[in-house]
Parts: C-alpha cells; sequence; structure tokens
C-alpha cells in the first residue's frame, strides 16, 4: 500500500473526530444536559466536601428527637435515632457515590481489556474470553449477589463493588468486542498493517481509541446503576450496615417497621436524592451518546 492511500485513509478519521467535538459543544446548549449535570455537581460536592453543605456531625445523636419534623437549623428533621437528617444525607452521597463510581470504573478497565483483546485477536481468545462472558451472563445475578453478599458478616464498599463487577462486566465487554470488530476492518487500520505497525501498536494507538466510545456510555449509566444496586442490597438485608451512611442505608432503615408511615420525609428524602442523581447520569450517558455517536442521533 502506497504512503499516499495511507495518508487518505488516515485522514478520513478527521471527520469523524470533527463531528465528535462538534456535538460535544453542542450539549451545552442542552437545557437537560446542564441540570443533569448541575445535579451531579451537587452531589459530587457533597462527597468531596460535605462540610460545604453541613455543619452538623452526622453521628450526633439524640433520641428524644426522633423522626421529628423539619425545624430551624434542621431543613429535613431527624431520623430514627434523633440524628439530623441532612447531615446524613449529605455525609451519605459518598458511600453511595463510591459504589457507583468505583463500580463503573472497574467494569470498564475489564471489559476494555477483554473486549479490546477478544474482538482484535479472536481466534482462542475470542472463544475463551465470550465463553467466559456468556457463562456470567447466565447466572441469575441478583440471585447470586444476594447469596454472594449474605456469606459476608461485614459488608463493606468494595464487597458491594467487587460483587457488582463480578456480574457487570460481561454484558458491558460485549459492547467493546463488537466495536472492535467494527473498527479493526476499517481503511486506516489496514494501511497501518500495511505500513509493517505491530499488532499491540494498532490496538493501543487506533483500535481502542476509536471503539471506546459505546463503552464511555454504558460506563457512564452504570454510575447511577450501581447506586441504586447499593440501595436495593441494603433493602434487601445484605448491603451496607450502620454505623455506615449512605442514602440506601436510609431508604432501608426508613422502610423497617412502618416508619415511612409515621414519618414518611425519612423515605421521601433520601428517594428523591438518589432518584434524582441516578436520572442525571442517565441524562448525562445518553447525551455523551448522541454527542459522541453520530449515527445514534435521530
Amino acid at each position: 500500500m502506497s504512503e499516499s492511500t495511507t495518508s487518505i485513509a488516515l485522514k478520513r478519521v478527521a471527520p469523524r473526530r470533527r463531528r465528535r467535538g462538534g456535538g460535544l459543544r453542542a450539549l451545552w446548549r442542552s437545557p437537560i444536559f446542564l441540570i443533569a449535570i448541575a445535579i451531579i455537581t451537587v452531589v459530587v460536592l457533597m462527597a468531596i466536601f460535605p462540610g460545604l453543605f453541613t455543619q452538623i456531625d452526622p453521628r450526633s445523636c439524640d433520641l428524644t428527637k426522633s423522626r421529628v419534623g423539619p425545624e430551624p437549623g434542621h431543613l429535613m428533621g431527624f431520623d430514627i435515632q434523633g440524628c439530623d437528617y441532612w447531615s446524613n444525607i449529605v455525609h451519605g452521597a459518598r458511600t453511595s457515590l463510591e459504589v457507583g463510581v468505583l463500580t463503573a470504573l472497574l467494569t470498564f478497565i475489564v471489559a476494555l481489556i477483554a473486549g479490546s483483546l477478544a474482538g482484535y485477536f479472536g481466534g482462542i481468545v475470542d472463544t475463551a474470553i465470550s465463553w467466559l462472558s456468556n457463562m456470567i451472563l447466565g447466572i441469575p445475578s441478583m440471585i447470586a449477589s444476594l447469596v454472594i453478599l449474605y456469606q459476608f458478616r461485614d459488608r463493606t464498599v468494595w464487597t458491594i463493588v467487587l460483587v457488582l463487577v463480578l456480574f457487570g462486566w460481561a454484558g458491558t465487554m460485549r459492547y467493546m468486542r463488537s466495536s472492535v470488530l467494527q473498527v479493526k476492518n476499517l481503511e486506516y487500520i489496514q494501511a497501518a498493517r500495511g505500513l509493517g505497525v505491530g499488532k499491540w501498536t494498532i490496538l493501543l494507538r487506533h483500535v481502542i481509541p476509536n471503539s471506546v466510545t459505546p463503552l464511555v456510555v454504558m460506563s457512564t449509566l452504570s454510575i447511577g446503576a450501581g447506586m441504586a444496586a447499593e440501595s436495593g442490597f441494603s433493602i434487601l438485608g445484605v448491603g451496607l450496615r450502620l454505623p455506615a451512611i449512605s442514602w440506601g442505608i436510609q431508604i432501608a432503615l426508613a422502610g423497617q417497621d412502618g416508619n415511612w408511615q409515621i414519618a414518611p420525609l425519612l423515605m421521601l428524602f433520601p428517594a428523591a436524592m438518589l432518584g434524582l442523581t441516578t436520572l442525571a447520569f442517565v441524562v448525562l450517558g445518553e447525551s455523551l451518546r448522541d454527542a459522541l455517536d453520530p449515527k445514534a442521533r435521530r
């Protein structure tokens, strides 16, 4: 293959990149996207700098205030133990966000490596990875997760995260594998091969950067899914426990012994925060998909 042909093939990547850049700039003109970014920013600030939102110790409790509603200085009233509920909401953001972000990050890494190897090298590598992923997908993930978590007496953030990654990487890996299969036979990849560029160099410098968009979108969506899963595990009694603080624990405690019927705000506040944050990450992921993948736009 001549060098001029190679340069023409490589230049065809540039319009695609320009379209992506234009799509990203268009995001900042979308009100829904801006609202989602604002919600995520507030939650991240809560998680990293809780002192910006409250100076009250979430573990400073007074049982005489149990389930008392909002009053001056206590925006959301008090929980079952008489702890300031707003302070618990603020400090609970860190744990809930940790589960979501760590789950998404580790799933991204595993899916990136496995999907890239399976799609690019094919053969026995693809067969082995695909067989393993099919086996994982064939297991009822919710039931298996409950069984595994039940075996741990003391469950931590990492316990929850590793279980979610164990059963979450296989489906995400398929997106990466499919994307790599499409990219590896494009003209500019063939041009690089014709110039004698090594397989690993092509994979790392050309195939992965141009295949990773679906994985980025899926990982963004999985942040909210991880946060929701942490809450679900807590409600089912196999998640985090006190003295840990998270929105899932607050929802679980509000649902015990009909507490939410006596004080509905105990359920409303953490559920609203979890719902808004999850929805914000879904909007972020969908917006990124439309911006980074022009074919997805209608």
